[in-house]
């Protein structure tokens, strides 16, 4: 007799599926209310939409170094046929052939919904200073075949343009570009009403800052130390802060001078100077230093994300199919940063993500040990037929 949960599946594959679940649930409720993914041909779709987003979480959370290892997994892993791997399996061409043209839309469209959920459940640190979002770009090395990813005459590199919650340590938005895409063009489209940029020396230019006050901007910019100043009013600095300097200025000479004042300042840490300009008004000095060295955590969570999500192992080479594989990642850490929340009540960590990924092995090796024997051995006779097909077609 078979035994089945209440959910009418049977008890081994929800046993499967326990720890993978938690992690994927808040996808389950927006999988309906996404723009349907439809073939443009005559051919039906070999990999639904919702099959490819697993593939991506799958690919991101276990660390591959390519989509083939991925793909060799979905179709011997256990837990990867049973989770992740549609009933009759992914082949190699339907899936390379579906991250590279179809289901960027809807990941988009996910992607915003799970930035919603993330921030409901996320508490906002800093309320003080207000919402801010760190802009900065993350070069991805490219081969020279990706014709559309210009950098030198020598290298090829993509540019990923990422928003970032200083707030709650999530990411809110992503363009992709070739490597030689000016980033402070994406200014604009990356911060919301009530929203602060919080950006580098990159981002330093007269004009943006006059373009982003008159379209009502906010922003915190470091600037050059010997950024030419012409002094409106000076603002009271104490002795005992780490600001050394605060007044209203016009920044840039003659030929480069904005149109519009901001106010500068600068403060000195471990001997260090940094100068900052701001139309932040309503922060003290010490906030908008403050505010300004909370920008590093974008570069602690690239570094992060780089290292332990398998980012920027290219399974993609256009730019349509390598911004897909991109946002497949940035879903996969809203997931964890959701999923370490709720189950943890802390932000993500790789403590975290490692014991997901080992709770998951022994959930498989949970479902395999309640299976009859006759269950199991037609599993292994399935899967040697399956290889032997495969060795066929090769041949």
């Amino acid at each position: 007799m078979q035994l089945y949960s209440r959910l009418g599946q049977p008890r081994a594959s929800w046993a499967y599926k326990k720890s993978f679940n938690r992690l994927y649930d808040p996808v389950q409720k927006y999988l309906s209310a996404i723009t349907p993914l439809t073939s443009r041909g005559d051919r039906p779709l070999q990999l639904s939409f919702e099959h490819q987003l697993k593939a991506l979480i799958y690919f991101h959370l276990q660390e591959f170094s390519s989509g083939r290892e991925l793909i060799q997994a979905l179709e011997q892993d256990d837990f990867a046929k049973e989770c992740v791997a549609p009933p009759k399996g992914i082949k190699k061409t339907a899936f390379f052939e579906a991250v590279n043209n179809r289901g960027l839309e809807q990941l988009a469209e996910l992607f915003k919904h799970l930035l919603k959920d993330a921030t409901s459940v996320i508490p906002a640190q800093y309320a003080d200073l207000g919402t801010l979002v760190a802009i900065d770009g993350s070069y991805i090395d490219a081969v020279m075949s990706m014709d559309w990813a210009d950098y030198s005459s020598t290298n090829k590199k993509a540019k990923a343009h990422v928003g970032f919650d200083l707030n709650r340590g999530i990411p809110t938005n992503m363009i992709l570009t070739d490597g030689n895409e000016i980033e402070r063009h994406f200014v604009e489209r990356m911060i919301g009403p009530d929203e602060t940029a919080v950006l580098d020396r990159g981002y330093q230019c007269n004009a943006s800052f006059d373009q982003w006050q008159r379209n009502e901007k906010k922003f915190i910019c470091r600037i050059q130390a010997r950024a030419n100043k012409k002094v409106i009013r000076e603002n009271p600095v104490s002795p005992d802060s780490i600001v050394f300097y605060d007044a209203i200025v016009i920044l840039g000479a003659r030929a480069t001078r904005a149109e519009k004042e901001v106010r500068v300042v600068a403060y000195r840490v471990d001997g260090k100077d940094f100068w900052i300009a701001t139309n932040r008004h309503d922060l003290t000095a010490e906030q908008v230093a403050e505010a300004y060295k909370l920008r590093w955590h974008i570069e602690t969570f690239f570094a992060w994300w780089k290292r332990h999500l398998s980012v920027y192992h290219l399974i993609a080479r256009t730019q349509y199919g390598l911004t897909v594989q991109i946002l497949g990642g940035l879903i996969t850490y809203l997931l964890l940063a959701i999923y370490c929340q709720k189950e943890h009540n802390e932000p993500v960590s790789i403590h975290r993500v490692r014991e997901l990924r080992h709770q998951m092995t022994r959930d498989a090796a949970a479902a395999m040990a309640s299976q009859s024997p006759k269950a199991v051995k037609a599993r292994s006779k399935r899967n040697t037929r399956l290889r032997n097909k495969r060795r066929k077609a090769k041949t």
